[in-house]
């Protein structure tokens, strides 16, 4: 029994179908406004859609592209709207925000008819809708380059939250500091560079002078080596190789002597001799000799050679919030927070961070750089800092993260004055975290002086000294760099070979707390 035809409107070859050809190449969200749109005919439509989408992506839009679509008074001019705006160059690879800009041109094109009912005319119809669609777009392209000043690039921040909610975090108070911490991260060239190479996941090209390894390695030399060897000493009585001509009577041949015998040929006998040209056996003998000969060898060698620098990686940041960092030392830590976010979210890493001040005052966040964790990144720059300082709790925290299996290849980055200390409890652990997991502390001073606590902690420290000139408010107490002070304030902070504290973190955060010195201990 034959199969029924195939209806018209299902033969994927048909003219109905072939005209929809488009929507298979479309996404999804354009599907419904393309079908709809009151403006030309659907089949063009289509197809130009598709072809103003893969400009888009691309980044750039052809200088001499089909303009059967959008139609209206001479060539409805929305795609000279958009290169004026020049919002190809924001789409590039970024199929969400393009596909939210051919949906706002779809919703302002569709506009043209209630503008028409209105008493406009054809040309003023599509005037007004062009300009709409500009208007709506030239604030939007402001707040698009305040996010990618901020991030450095958009990435997946388009694709992961709603517009609406976008827009309410950009309007939000704390978004100004947000920018105004941003400008000031262009003066602190080295603090930048120095964030971007935090991180083991990866390998450089480049050398690492402050992680050498002992090395064995192989060079090319020369020494003598014993070498036996056959000497050949001619004419010595051995080996009789064949005839030759000299003048050893002793070797000469018997026809030769018979020329002595005759009375005149003994004459030729004379010649022959005094010319060397008899004729003579050719006799040889040999012997074996040793001699010491120069001979290339390998000689292993130790030498202390730098590994090669690696980079990438997460981050796990600790950043000082208490009172003494207010005015522009403040300004500095959070510089460092905000940086680190632009440089996770740059190179698709992890960064968490571990805000603190007084005892049980830990801030934890994760920086995202999406709707949630801009919104809490704005909440944090905008807040002032105050408060105590323990860096015990965050520290035990930071090193309890490396034990997590995507943290394993993590950096430690400390911001702060150096006004703390660390129990010799902590402080060996995070020894050991160094030599576990080949853990790289470093420490970010921003103070007038070198504090014991930073310098016991960090395997190297960035001095930020000039960071008065980012502070509008009067400036914060100076660290001291006094052992006596320290060990008085700070318990645990000072330890050697003589002297080992033995408080606990717990007595330690207490003894900052009441802010009397050190506790008592056996």
């Amino acid at each position: 029994m034959a199969s029924p035809p195939v209806p018209p409107s299902l033969d994927p070859l048909s003219p109905l179908e072939a005209q929809l050809a488009p929507l298979a190449r479309l996404p999804r969200g354009l599907w419904l406004q393309g079908l709809v749109n009151s403006n030309g005919l659907l089949e063009p439509r289509l197809a130009a859609l598709e072809q103003l989408r893969e400009e888009l992506l691309a980044g750039a839009l052809a200088p001499q592209a089909d303009q059967r679509w959008p139609v209206g008074h001479p060539a409805l001019p929305a795609r000279d709207c958009i290169a004026d705006l020049e919002l190809a160059g924001y789409c590039r690879d970024q199929p969400e925000l393009t596909d939210l800009i051919l949906r706002s041109l779809l919703w302002h094109l569709d506009r043209i008819p209630d503008f028409l009912d209105r008493g406009a005319t054809e040309l003023q119809a599509a005037q007004l809708a062009v300009e709409s669609f500009r208007a709506d777009w030239s604030e939007r392209q402001g707040e698009l380059d305040e996010l990618i000043y901020v991030l450095g690039e958009l990435g997946d921040m388009v694709k992961n939250c709603r517009w609406d909610t976008m827009r309410g975090l950009l309007s939000n108070p704390g978004w100004r500091e947000v920018l105004r911490i941003r400008k000031q991260i262009e003066h602190m060239p080295e603090l930048v560079n120095l964030i971007r190479k935090l991180g083991r996941a990866r390998q450089t090209d480049e050398d690492d002078d402050s992680n050498r390894v002992e090395l064995t390695i192989e060079e090319e030399g020369q020494a003598p080596r014993p070498t036996r060897r056959q000497v050949c000493v001619p004419d010595l009585p051995g080996e009789t190789r064949g005839i030759k001509r000299s003048g050893r009577i002793a070797r000469m041949l018997p026809c030769e002597a018979a020329l002595l015998l005759h009375p005149r040929l003994r004459l030729v006998w004379h010649a022959r001799h005094f010319e060397r040209a008899l004729l003579t056996y050719d006799e040889q003998d040999h012997y074996e000799e040793t001699r010491d000969l120069p001979a290339p060898v390998w000689r292993p060698t130790p030498q202390r050679a730098p590994q090669k620098r690696l980079q990438m990686g997460p981050i796990l940041l600790c950043v000082d919030t208490s009172g003494s960092m207010q005015g522009g030392a403040e300004t500095v830590a959070k510089a460092t927070v905000l940086e680190a976010m632009r440089a996770a979210h740059a190179q698709r890493r992890p960064c968490y961070l571990y805000a603190f001040g007084g005892p049980d005052e830990v801030l934890e966040l994760e920086l995202k750089a999406d709707a949630e964790g801009l919104q809490a990144l704005t909440e944090f720059l905008g807040q002032s800092f105050g408060g105590g300082t323990d860096i015990c709790g965050p520290l035990a925290r930071a090193v309890d993260k490396l034990h997590e299996t995507n943290w394993r290849a993590a950096d430690l980055l400390i911001a702060s004055d150096g006004e703390f200390g660390a129990t010799a409890e902590l402080a060996a652990r995070l020894q050991q975290a160094k030599d576990e997991f080949g853990l790289y502390v470093q420490g970010i001073l921003i103070g007038d002086r070198e504090t014991i606590g930073m310098l016991e902690l960090a395997d190297h420290v960035h001095w930020v000294q000039d960071w008065r000139r980012y502070g509008s408010g009067p400036a914060s107490p100076q660290p001291l760099h006094s052992k006596s002070l320290t060990a008085q304030y700070f318990p645990g902070a000072l330890r050697g070979n003589d002297a080992v504290a033995t408080v606990d973190g717990k007595s330690a955060a207490a003894a900052v707390a009441r802010g009397d010195g050190a506790p008592k201990h056996s």
